[in-house]
C-alpha cells in the first residue's frame, strides 16, 4: 500500500527545512517490537518527521524545547476501526434519515479531535457515507481540521438485505438509502469493490457476516457466497487495496480466509479451523472488546435503546469476544489494536488496552498492537508505529508507566501528529 503511505503521512522530502523541535523525554518506549525503555532521550523533529534521537537533553539555538522529562513518552497510536461520523445513542437511527452527508463531516471532526487528544495520530474509519468521511479525510491531510489521519473505506461490500444495507425503514426510504456497495453475485461484487476505489477507499471493508447493530433478525452468520467473498478479495487485491472483513461467525470468518482475506473485525466464533488460517495466511485479527463490552452494556441496561433484533445479537456476540481473544492470542494469532469506536463512545479508545489485558496480552503486548502491529497489518511500518529517524513525528506521552497499569494509557497528558504540537 505505498500510495496509501504517500497519500496519508507526511512529506520525506519538504521544499524548505522548518526550524528544530527538541523532545525531551524522561522515559520512552522508541520501538515497541522490542520492548526497551530508555531513558534521557531527545527526538529531534524537523518537517514533520523524526530527524535523529539523541542521547541525553540535547537542544539548539533556534529551536523549539519540548519538555518531557517527567513523562513516559511513547508512538502515537493506532486505531484499526473507528466509525468517526457518527456514534450510537437513542438517536442513532433517526440520525440516519435526518443528517445531511455535510453535517456528517462537521460531526466527524468533533470526533476526530477527541480521537486526536486521547493520543490517536492514525485511524481506519471502516464503514461510512464516502463523501463524508472521504472529505474529512482530506480536510485533516490538509491540516484544516485536527484529528488523526485517516485510513478510509467508506461504504462497505455488503449484501443485499444484510448487514451493511440499510434494514428496518420504510421501503422506499431503503431505496434511496442504500449505499452502491451492496451487490449480489460474484460480478455485481467485483463492480462493487472496483466502484469503491475508484470513489477514493484507502482499504475494502466488506461484511462477510450478519452483525449485531442492523436492525435485521438476520443472525451472525456468513451472508456471502464463496463465489462472492473469492471476487472481492481478487478484486482488491488486483486494484492494491487490502481487504479486511466484519465477521462474527465462524463460517463466515473461514470462508472469507479461504478467499485470501487480509484481516478479521471481531471474529466472534473464531474456531480452530479459522486460527489456523489466519496463522497460514498471515491474517491479522482486530478484536474491538469495547464494542461487545459495550453493546452488553446497553442491552442489559435500564436505558436499552436498541431495537429488539439489536438487542437479541448483542446478548449473544458481545459475551463471547474476551474468550475468543484469549484463545487466539494464545495460539499465536497477530493482533491489531481496534475498537470499532462510534459504537462506543469516540475519545474513550484507550479503554481496549485494559480489555486486552483481561484478555491475555501484557501491557506491552496491548501497545505493541497498537502501534508496531497496527503498522504493520497498514503495510505503514516504515511511516509510524515507532520512534526512529526518518518516520513520522507522532509522538504521544503519559505521566505514569504504561507498562505497569496500562490504564495510565487513559490520560494521554502530550500529543504530537506529523511534527505539530496537539496536545501541550
Amino acid at each position: 500500500m505505498g500510495a496509501l503511505a504517500a497519500a496519508l503521512l507526511v512529506s520525506s522530502a519538504p521544499a524548505q527545512q522548518a526550524p528544530l523541535t527538541f523532545v525531551q523525554a524522561g522515559r520512552v518506549l522508541l520501538d515497541p517490537a522490542s520492548g526497551k525503555v530508555e531513558t534521557q532521550k531527545t527526538l529531534v523533529v524537523q518537517n514533520g518527521r523524526i530527524v535523529r534521537v539523541a542521547d541525553g537533553y540535547v537542544a539548539e539555538a533556534g529551536g523549539k524545547v519540548v519538555d518531557l522529562k517527567d513523562s513516559f513518552v511513547l508512538p502515537g497510536f493506532i486505531d484499526s476501526h473507528v466509525h468517526i461520523t457518527g456514534q450510537q445513542g437513542p438517536t442513532a437511527r433517526l440520525d440516519e434519515v435526518t443528517q445531511s452527508t455535510a453535517e456528517q463531516a462537521f460531526i466527524g471532526a468533533r470526533y476526530a479531535r477527541r480521537t486526536l487528544m486521547a493520543g490517536f495520530t492514525t485511524v481506519a474509519d471502516l464503514g461510512g457515507d464516502n463523501e463524508a468521511v472521504f472529505a474529512l479525510r482530506k480536510a485533516i491531510a490538509a491540516g484544516d481540521v485536527p484529528g488523526p489521519r485517516i485510513i478510509a473505506a467508506g461504504s462497505a461490500i455488503s449484501v443485499h438485505g444484510g448487514h451493511g444495507d440499510v434494514n428496518g425503514y420504510r421501503e422506499d426510504l431503503m431505496h434511496v438509502m442504500r449505499p452502491g456497495s451492496v451487490c449480489s453475485g460474484a460480478d455485481d461484487c467485483r463492480r462493487a469493490v472496483r466502484e469503491q476505489v475508484w470513489k477514493g477507499a484507502d482499504i475494502i471493508k466488506i461484511t462477510a457476516t450478519g452483525g449485531v447493530l442492523s436492525n435485521t433478525a438476520a443472525g451472525l452468520g456468513q451472508q456471502f457466497s464463496q463465489a462472492e467473498l473469492d471476487a472481492i478479495v481478487d478484486a482488491a487485491h488486483r486494484m492494491g487495496r487490502k481487504v479486511t472483513a466484519h465477521a462474527h461467525g465462524g463460517d463466515g470468518i473461514t470462508s472469507f480466509l479461504k478467499a485470501g482475506g487480509d484481516s478479521i473485525e471481531h471474529g466472534t466464533w473464531l474456531d480452530a479451523e479459522g486460527i489456523a488460517l489466519m496463522k497460514k495466511n498471515g491474517a491479522y485479527l482486530v478484536p474491538t472488546l469495547m464494542a461487545g463490552d459495550f453493546v452488553v452494556g446497553i442491552a442489559k441496561g435500564p436505558n436499552n435503546f436498541f431495537t429488539p433484533a439489536q438487542t437479541a445479537k448483542a446478548l449473544q456476540a458481545g459475551p463471547l469476544m474476551l474468550d475468543m481473544t484469549r484463545r487466539a492470542h494464545k495460539a499465536g494469532v497477530k493482533i491489531a489494536f481496534g475498537t470499532d469506536t462510534g459504537v462506543s463512545a469516540h475519545g474513550d479508545n484507550a479503554g481496549e488496552f485494559a480489555l486486552l489485558v483481561q484478555a491475555g496480552l501484557t501491557p506491552l503486548e496491548a501497545i505493541q498492537a497498537a502501534t508496531v502491529n497496527a503498522a504493520a497489518h497498514f503495510d505503514l511500518s516504515n511511516e509510524i508505529g515507532s520512534l526512529a529517524p526518518g518516520k513520522a513525528a507522532d509522538i504521544i506521552a503519559v505521566k505514569g508507566d504504561p507498562l505497569a497499569d496500562v490504564n495510565t494509557l487513559r490520560s494521554v497528558s502530550f500529543v504530537m501528529k506529523g511534527g505539530q504540537v496537539a496536545k501541550p
